[in-house]
């Protein structure tokens, strides 16, 4: 025993030495005593069962650090805040964790059949998958991280290109109508410019002989033809600048329509790739389990083994044999139970009795006021008739009635019962 204690001194360690205890010293509370939700005082008393408490303890607590994980996993994709995730991922932890030892701190196994205790585990186990649905979904986007960053990419791509085929349904109207009003306009103004060409022509090769009289140096006819086309010149002048003018204006229409299309497009595209959401990376893991079995089954197998554990506490509480804690719980309980039912009973009993005797005094002093109003109305009556008799009874010497005194002797002493109670 000496050298054991001496062991530290002697560069052994043992476990105690990292605890802070020595050897007989033993620690007034155990924190996976604490998470099992366990009478840790009265868990003391049964060695036997403290390994089976430390496993449930650290199930529940396995559940906290996978709904904190989970939950920071799926806060961090949102809003890309380290402060909030680490704070919504500890609180959530939390709740879960105070949710699963709830469960299971509520069980009881000695006393109640196991047909009874499955069904009160039914809503507890269907609670618990929910949760472990929940804190599953987050866990399986970050393992397949980077096959949704994939396949993220290319649903963008689609939504991208499914919204430009829209921007080109919505200008496709816009843009035939302006194409045609600058054909139409453009055909006009080449018809005058033709006309021009030819009435030019006609002067130029009657000029030089080459057409018309075919004779050279002609001079009236040339004047004749020079004049109508400087004449039809002067006359299309006009309508050739309004036309000019409105082939401009439908060109300018058809480029503000194509650069209006094209910063919605990038606009878009620009929005479509930077708010990539929980929800878009959740349906790319959709996506992918529907397209390849392999990601399905292994998404499938893993949300298994996380509701698993998230079931795990109530599953290791159900299938945990009776000990002689959980004798001594029950027996506790069923103790404080009878000690408090007896103090009811004896409460009541007391109420009962308080008022029988209440009762019982209220009936004795009605008996006997009853009587001495009896023998002092028969007296005051004698000396009414007596007092008649002698020719002396005045009216107004009239004395009230025995019910009218009774009234007020009651109501001058009157009291409540339920206070003397």
């Amino acid at each position: 025993m000496a050298d054991n204690q001496q062991a530290p001194d002697n560069g052994l360690y043992t476990y105690d030495s990292f605890t802070g205890r020595g050897p007989g010293k033993k620690a007034d509370t155990n924190f996976l005593w604490w998470c099992s939700g366990a009478h840790q005082e009265l868990l003391k008393q049964f060695p036997s069962e403290h390994s089976k408490y430390w496993g449930l303890g650290g199930v529940i607590l396995a559940t906290f650090v996978l709904a904190a994980l989970s939950s920071g996993y799926a806060i961090y994709s949102v809003f890309g805040n380290w402060m909030w995730t680490i704070c919504f991922a500890i609180i959530w932890g939390l709740i879960i964790f105070n949710f699963d030892r709830f469960l299971v701190a509520t069980m009881r196994k000695y006393g109640v059949s196991r047909r009874k205790q499955m069904a009160m585990a039914l809503p507890r186990m269907a609670l618990a998958i929910l949760i472990g649905f929940t804190i599953a979904r987050p866990l399986e986007l970050k393992i397949f991280e980077k096959e949704i960053n994939t396949k993220v990419i290319e649903n963008t791509h689609k939504k991208i290109q499914l919204n430009d085929s829209l921007l080109q349904a919505e200008n496709t109207a816009l843009m035939q109508n302006t194409e045609a009003e600058r054909n139409r306009l453009f055909e006009r103004k080449k018809a005058i410019e033709d006309d021009l060409s030819r009435l030019q022509q006609s002067y130029v090769q009657e000029a030089d002989g080459t057409a018309g009289s075919g004779m050279r140096g002609v001079e009236k006819i040339a004047k004749l033809k020079r004049d109508a086309y400087n004449s039809s010149v002067l006359q299309s002048a006009p309508e050739l600048l309004s036309l000019t003018n409105s082939i401009h204006v439908q060109d300018s229409i058809l480029a503000n329509a194509k650069n209006n299309m094209e910063a919605k497009r990038a606009k878009y595209e620009l929005s479509a790739l930077e708010n990539v959401g929980f929800l878009e990376r959740n349906k790319a893991l959709t996506d992918l389990s529907a397209e390849e079995d392999s990601v399905y089954w292994t998404s499938f197998l893993l949300s298994l083994l996380i509701i698993l554990i998230e079931v795990g506490p109530i599953i290791s509480k159900l299938i945990m044999p009776v000990g002689p804690y959980d004798i001594a719980l029950a027996k506790e309980e069923l103790t404080s139970m009878a000690a408090s039912e007896n103090d009811m009973r004896a409460n009541k009993e007391m109420f009962i009795d308080k008022k029988n005797n209440l009762y019982k005094a209220q009936k004795e002093f009605s008996e006997q006021l009853v009587e001495k109003m009896t023998t002092l109305q028969q007296k005051h009556i004698d000396q009414e008739l007596d007092k008649w008799e002698r020719g002396e009874w005045n009216p107004r010497d009239h004395r009230a009635s025995m019910d009218e005194v009774m009234r007020k002797i009651k109501e001058r002493y009157q009291f409540n019962g339920e206070d003397l109670l």
